[in-house]
């Protein structure tokens, strides 16, 4: 049957929550094991697949083809131009320390890199993670990012608004993780109404970034890198090098204040360039009110 943007959404919305709740159910009684994550993670690209099926819109809409580097290179980037700054000042100002030592010495054990001094261990291990493990971290990435961004921006930009279209994927994203936050300990040790706050401040911010790369760009693949590149330098990077002060947890990462004042300035240069996505993206045809 054939479906307007509306009535997809709201299937896929459906499909997306509905296969979802499987995983949640896992991961909530059992953990945070590595395969329930990664099942869970590609339930947005399933959803969006049948529903791409079920409602007959081209799977072209997808935005399959890589793109032009300049985009995927952004999406590579960005995510270390609003991390570093943040953990720098964190470190700086003693709320956390760097780098935690423990984690250095089962660096060097793991790189195999002996006496070498610590600097270089940090140096090795940073390019490790920010090209190996941001290329391994796609294959997960790309289960959301096809749902979110592939799927869901695209049908969404065909009756709203860039505005609005970035607002509503972002809650929808960041309410797609709560059940994890609040009850399977997806979190830093702090109150689930800060984590939730948090990550939902963040999610919503990178919501207006990762739109804009989508529909500039027409590909899916620049969310996808942005993601893993994010997941990569934050959570097994950053993250994991930091050394806990007493109250550091309600500072870093992704349930932290600290990476906010940056990821909503990335979200206004965004939103201040979305005149550039007047009849781009591979969305349908140009919408009057795509500049608002």
């Amino acid at each position: 049957m054939a479906s307007s943007p509306r009535v997809r959404v709201f299937t896929y919305l459906v499909l997306t929550f509905a296969f979802s709740l499987v995983f949640y159910v896992l991961c909530i009684r059992h953990g945070l094991k590595a395969t329930y994550v990664h099942g869970l993670m590609w339930c947005p690209a399933l959803a969006g697949l049948l529903t791409t099926l079920l409602t007959k819109r081209s799977f072209r809409e997808f935005g399959w083809r890589l793109g032009k580097p300049r985009y995927l290179l952004a999406g590579w980037w960005i995510p270390m131009a609003y991390s570093w700054p943040a953990y720098l000042l964190v470190w700086a100002s003693g709320l956390g320390g760097f780098p935690k030592e423990q984690a250095v010495e089962k660096l060097r054990s793991l790189l195999h890199l002996g006496s070498e001094p610590a600097w270089i261990v940090l140096l090795v291990t940073y390019v490790v993670v920010a090209v190996l493990a941001t290329l391994f971290g796609c294959l997960s990435t790309a289960g959301e990012e096809i749902g979110w961004r592939g799927f869901l921006v695209p049908e969404l930009m065909k009756f709203n608004s860039f505005t609005r279209t970035a607002v509503i994927s972002g809650v929808i994203w960041s309410a797609w993780h709560v059940p994890l936050i609040v009850w399977s300990g997806y979190n830093s040790g702090t109150p689930s109404w800060y984590a939730v706050s948090c990550f939902a401040l963040m999610v919503i911010s990178m919501s207006f970034v990762l739109a804009w790369l989508r529909l500039k760009s027409s590909s899916v693949w620049p969310a996808v890198l942005l993601h893993a590149s994010h997941n990569a330098i934050v959570q097994s990077y950053l993250d994991v090098l930091t050394v806990d002060r007493g109250r550091t947890h309600y500072f870093i990462g992704e349930f932290g204040c600290a990476m906010l004042p940056l990821t909503i300035f990335c979200a206004w240069i965004a939103w201040r360039r979305r005149a550039e996505l007047e009849g781009v993206g591979g969305t349908a045809a140009a919408r009057p009110q795509a500049g608002q």
